[in-house]
């Protein structure tokens, strides 16, 4: 079963400290922050990742829908909590995903757990996303440095495309 990840907005925002100092001076730029390291994330795991925002507070919202490159990012409606939306999301994905819930709220994660979902906490997913973070890079520094030894990168252009003739004739 595919893996989808999905994760309370406002929760991990409120969680990491970077995203948190952050949205202290501006909330969209640390909803962007946030959606840019999952994004990572998900190209890296191949994981599906829905993240969900509370809007119950904003008088006359209605639910909206939008997409982060391959995220899918959800603004609940009025008197709709990120919570419950989870909680209704997790039920009716339930049989078709591998759910995992990103929450550091205790009582959240227990109702998912008894759902059937699994949980991380977002201190676990904020490691498990510099970690991947990380590895990407790592990945391409690797790269860039295995391109810069090339025999091309080594010898002179004249030398190289003699010997590459030479080779075309054996």
């Amino acid at each position: 079963m595919t893996r989808c990840l999905i994760v309370d907005g406002y929760n991990i925002i409120n969680s990491w400290p970077e995203l948190k100092a952050l949205g202290r001076s501006n909330l969209e730029h640390s909803r962007d922050k946030l959606l840019q390291l999952l994004e990572d994330y998900r190209a890296y795991k191949g994981t599906r990742v829905i993240v969900v925002f509370d809007a119950h507070m904003v008088k006359g919202s209605m639910e909206k829908h939008e997409s982060y490159f391959s995220i899918e990012v959800v603004f609940t409606k009025e008197n709709e909590t990120a919570d419950s939306y989870i909680e209704r999301l997790s039920d009716e994905m339930g049989r078709m995903y591998d759910i995992i819930v990103a929450t550091s709220d205790w009582l959240e994660q227990q109702v998912v757990l008894g759902r059937g979902a699994a949980r991380i906490s977002a201190r676990e997913l904020h490691y498990e996303v510099m970690k991947a973070k990380k590895a990407m890079n790592d990945k391409y520094k690797l790269r860039k440095s295995v391109e810069k030894h090339t025999i091309e990168n080594r010898i002179n252009e004249d030398i190289y495309k003699k010997l590459d003739k030479i080779r075309r004739k054996h």
